[in-house]
């Protein structure tokens, strides 16, 4: 978890460093103020987070929209609508066990466009809304919703590129802020998300 904490502080440091350039360009590019709508989609590495030494990530996918707001010549505002297949799987005694967990996610990311070139610095909150949990032991699907809570708050640091053409590709870590399991009796017990994702997308109308 050290190396993306690391290289999201290596993203807000390359923000800070054009802050003051980019503040004249504000008031001169806000006619260019304007929206452009999206889709998007990719795969997920998930995992959960607590003193389990034999867990393992899971694979699955995320799919959904997003809003681009675009403010200044150089920054833009992204909120985006997605569903989020995450959990783990974990390995007890010889058996595989699989912890599918299903949100609706929402997140709110601040852009910092990099001088025009379609590559994009991007970080911000994000919640989740629980809509499915389901532990899986040898094929048989149990469901485990009551287990846990049904939002989840995460930061989300990232980057992402877009074509000239409207495709692009995207690449974030989310971490997970919160404890999302209803124990929290014992301190072993604290689950939190992780979510390594990497996607497509593709903005209509982008310039």
């Amino acid at each position: 978890m050290k190396k993306p904490i690391f290289v999201s502080a290596l993203c807000m440091l390359a923000l800070l460093s054009h802050a003051q350039s980019t503040h004249n360009y504000a008031t001169e590019n806000a006619t260019n103020t304007h929206v452009e709508f999206g889709l998007k989609g990719g795969l997920n590495i998930a995992e959960l987070h607590n003193n389990d030494a034999d867990y393992k990530s899971r694979i699955s996918f995320n799919a959904g929209g997003l809003a681009h707001i675009h403010f200044s010549r150089y920054f833009a505002l992204q909120p985006e609508l997605m569903y989020s297949g995450q959990g783990r799987k974990l390995t007890v005694e010889g058996r595989d066990i699989k912890t599918k967990l299903s949100y609706i996610n929402m997140p709110v990311l601040l852009q910092y466009m990099v001088n025009n070139s379609g590559l994009r610095v991007q970080t911000g909150p994000q919640i989740g809304w629980l809509v499915n949990a389901k532990s899986e032991v040898n094929d048989q699907h149990n469901d485990i919703k009551d287990n846990f809570k049904n939002t989840d708050f995460s930061w989300v640091f990232g980057t992402s590129y877009l074509t000239r053409c409207g495709f692009g590709v995207d690449a974030r870590y989310n971490l997970g802020i919160n404890n999302i399991n209803k124990n929290e009796d014992n301190s072993s017990n604290k689950l939190k998300n992780s979510v390594f994702a990497v996607g497509v997308f593709y903005q209509f109308k982008a310039k």
